[in-house]
């Protein structure tokens, strides 16, 4: 065997052995796999832009960069629905602009872009919400009349809001405003929320929208992961305790990958087990795992009963993706971030869209 051929096998072996993810437990989704030879599935560009409502004038929406994935199955392909930051000087973290832009795959991994964002700060009623910062971070379920629910952050630079917006055809938006609005006179309006997951099930080979004793359930937040339902999907009442105060159903563990925050990730899933919650999970070197590096984002799972959303039946003790590759560990967050935002169940498959460094977008998936 020639030189080359040696080595283009040991490549392959390298490859195939971090693209394996491992199933910890039974009820666990997975296990997920990267692509041989994996690369970003999104990027950023600098050359694309629209006539921003905000200023009138033509902003480059997507030129620092493109993460933190939602996704939906709509006919034969799937479409992302992804944050797009515009750069704004040599702003920190939080301080350049975000919208939305959605690009659609007929195999997961080949994407086209809509050249324009397809959600975004708007002269609307929720202005005060997201002016300047923008919008962030989506999730989005789909009812079984076919509505789609979106799930994102309202960022004013000031409080970021979890809020609500609804679509029949996945371009055309209805803002229903933050999600915790009516609760208790806007009790939270001015306390940080975000990330809100809302649980489905797979109906008819369709990722759907799951009622629960009458009521639609939603796992949000960080650095707890708390719990909200609904009977709309519009309007949200927190899972509070006797004291009136939030619940939280997961929390960070010391000595864990999880030790430093958990934080919501793509909708959960309704199954036989119960709900199975993919999460994302901080780690501090202080008190966490030493040789995981500090503030690095990776992605556990948790499983919660069926008849009772908050009760919490197992998780797991080791992340089941994490930053391995250049392009994880690269970027805004140099840390390294697996950011879990987006699962959709396709050809057989479950594909797991995620965001890395919060710069750019990533994929694993099961086999068929």
């Amino acid at each position: 065997m020639g030189n080359k051929a040696f080595f283009y096998l040991i490549s392959i072996c390298i490859a195939t052995t971090l693209a394996a993810q491992t199933k910890e437990k039974q009820w666990m989704l997975g296990p997920f796999e990267r692509p041989v030879n994996a690369q970003p599935v999104l990027q950023s560009d600098s050359t694309s832009y629209f006539v921003d409502p905000m200023t009138q004038k033509k902003a480059h929406w997507e030129s620092m960069a493109t993460f933190n994935p939602a996704a939906m199955v709509n006919g034969d392909s799937i479409y992302v629905l992804y944050r797009a930051e515009e750069k704004l000087g040599e702003k920190e973290i939080g301080g350049h602009r975000s919208r939305i832009g959605m690009a659609i795959s007929a195999d997961g991994t080949h994407f086209t872009k809509r050249s324009e964002p397809i959600f975004y700060p708007n002269n609307d009623d929720q202005k005060e919400n997201e002016w300047p910062g923008g919008v962030e971070d989506p999730r989005i379920v789909q009812t079984e009349d076919g509505l789609y629910v979106l799930t994102y952050t309202q960022w004013n630079r000031k409080v970021p809001k979890l809020a609500v917006a609804t679509s029949k055809d996945l371009v055309h938006w209805d803002k229903h405003g933050p999600a915790f609005k009516n609760h208790r006179d806007g009790l939270y309006l001015d306390r940080e929320t975000k990330s809100g997951a809302i649980v489905t099930e797979l109906k008819n080979g369709k990722l759907v929208a799951a009622k629960i004793n009458g009521s639609y359930w939603m796992y949000y937040g960080v650095p707890h992961i708390w719990l909200a339902h609904s009977t709309d999907l519009i309007h949200w009442t927190p899972l509070e305790t006797h004291e009136d105060k939030l619940a939280p159903v997961l929390s960070p563990r010391p000595g864990y990958f999880d030790s430093w925050l958990v934080e919501a990730g793509p909708p959960p899933i309704l199954t036989d087990k119960g709900i199975v919650v993919l999460y994302n999970a901080g780690n501090s070197q202080a008190v966490g795992v030493k040789d995981l590096g500090n503030r690095v984002y990776t992605g556990g799972q948790a499983l919660f009963d069926v008849n009772e959303p908050w009760k919490l039946l197992d998780r797991t003790d080791q992340p089941f993706i994490k930053p391995e590759l250049p392009f994880e560990k690269s970027g805004q967050y140099e840390d390294g971030t697996t950011f879990l935002e987006g699962l959709v169940w396709f050809k057989g498959a479950w594909f797991l869209y995620y965001g890395t460094a919060d710069s750019m977008v990533g994929v694993v998936s099961t086999q068929k």
